[in-house]
């Protein structure tokens, strides 16, 4: 596998609005998370949608994210989290300055 990223990785979901079939939740999307297990390489379901074959396939990655960067008024325990998998097309690094 020929993955962007590693388990511990820092990463922000891209926030773009593509029309059409799209696998990345709104509510995730320009949020900051960590990679918390990489899943493997599958052929890309936005394209298969489509009737095309999807490949090359993408990592699929399961990114952990705090409810507290999801939603402004959660009000849940502090330590509460949500995990996805993403797309590495959907992924950016974070910078350590928190660009």
């Amino acid at each position: 596998m020929s993955a962007r990223f590693i388990v511990g990785d820092r990463v922000r979901v891209r926030q773009a609005y593509p029309p059409g079939h799209v696998r990345t939740p709104y509510y995730v999307r320009g949020k900051e998370g960590v990679v918390s297990r990489m899943i493997a390489e599958h052929p890309n379901p936005e394209e298969r949608a489509y009737g095309r074959d999807g490949l090359p396939p993408v990592p699929v990655y399961r990114v952990l994210f705090r409810q507290n960067d999801l939603w402004q008024d959660y009000q849940g325990p502090e330590g509460d989290t949500t995990e996805l998998d993403i797309q590495e097309h959907w992924l950016g690094p974070l910078e350590e300055d928190g660009e």
